[in-house]
């Protein structure tokens, strides 16, 4: 599997990140200790190295899995978690953004993990009461104590990004490396705002649910009705998939990768990811991408189509040197 540099960190990641949310049974579903071994094994015998947990999954179970998993490669291994998702509805400061909120969190994620640091720390969703500063500042004190190595977003409002990578940078602190979105060939919201900010600011994507929660793995059960957008994507996977032959999800988390994506890959067993993982030495033609865009193109709306259709020449004009 090839490795690439998670935006502005300097930290080398596989192309293809495993995601633990399976990880653990304590939230009355998930898999068991056994099977997130061999799932892990699994990814590791492909060359991946990129591993991301959260420090509400599972009820905390998966990073003592992920703990126990890598305790003897800790320092071959990228592990990210985040924050910020309440973790107990009887305590109000057990989610957020803000400092004390933060600091309990990641002592706690550091204990289950059974490390002195994580190499990637996400906000896990934007938290509207907390202003950006005092997030940015905590993050930014983690990483020079040395408990955090890297900084990273998520579900978070793409002028709230900015915001932040600008404040970041005008004060000195620790600047975002990567933002992590949904994306997959049924949830292109992304590419009005997300990816072209994140690609003008630097930024590594990770991409979560690939496969549409599992919509772009499996055929829909005869009768069920299917929205127009999943069967026109279907149509058009299955298509490239006969040409390749190979499956429709490594198709579709090959597009995602093509769109110089991280994408994320959760399974409930090695034999899952094992196909997933087949979309790393999957090669996409410049005409099959084009057709599976084409099945999935989304309305990117206003201000973007406005600047399309009547603002044509300025996307065409060219700066000459003097």
């Amino acid at each position: 599997m090839r490795q690439r540099v998670l935006g502005r960190s300097g930290i080398r990641v596989s192309e293809l990140a495993l995601g633990t949310m399976t990880f653990g049974t304590r939230a009355g579903w998930g898999s068991q200790e056994r099977v997130c071994r061999e799932i892990y094994a699994a990814f590791r015998e492909a060359g991946g190295n990129f591993v991301d947990t959260a420090n509400n999954y599972a009820a905390g179970e998966s990073e003592q899995i992920v703990g126990r998993l890598v305790a003897g490669e800790r320092d071959e291994v990228v592990v990210a978690s985040k924050f910020t998702l309440p973790t107990d509805p009887a305590d109000p400061n057990s989610g957020g953004s803000g400092r004390k909120a933060l600091r309990r969190t990641v002592e706690t994620t550091l204990r289950r993990l059974g490390t002195d640091h994580l190499d990637l720390l996400w906000t896990h969703a934007w938290d509207r009461n907390t202003p950006v500063e005092e997030t940015l500042r905590a993050l930014d004190d983690l990483v020079r104590a040395g408990k955090v190595l890297a900084i990273g977003v998520s579900n978070m409002p793409a002028w709230v990004v900015s915001r932040a990578a600008t404040v970041a940078s005008l004060r000195g602190w620790t600047p975002l490396a990567a933002v992590q979105v949904e994306y997959s060939l049924l949830a292109r919201t992304a590419d009005r705002d997300l990816l072209p900010m994140a690609d003008a600011l630097g930024l590594a994507v990770a991409a979560w649910s690939p496969l549409a929660r599992g919509r772009l793995a499996r055929r829909a059960p005869d009768g069920d009705a299917v929205p127009a957008a999943q069967a026109r994507a279907a149509e058009a996977l299955g298509k490239v998939a006969a040409e390749l032959d190979t499956t429709p999800a490594r198709v579709a988390i090959a597009w995602v990768r093509a769109h110089g994506l991280l994408p994320v890959l959760g399974a409930s067993s090695a034999r899952q990811l094992r196909d997933g993982l087949g979309a790393a030495r999957l090669a996409l033609s410049p005409a099959q991408l084009a057709a599976l865009d084409a099945a999935t193109a989304i309305r990117l709306g206003y201000p973007h189509e406005f600047l399309r259709d009547r603002c044509p020449t300025l996307a065409s004009i060219a700066v000459q040197p003097e």
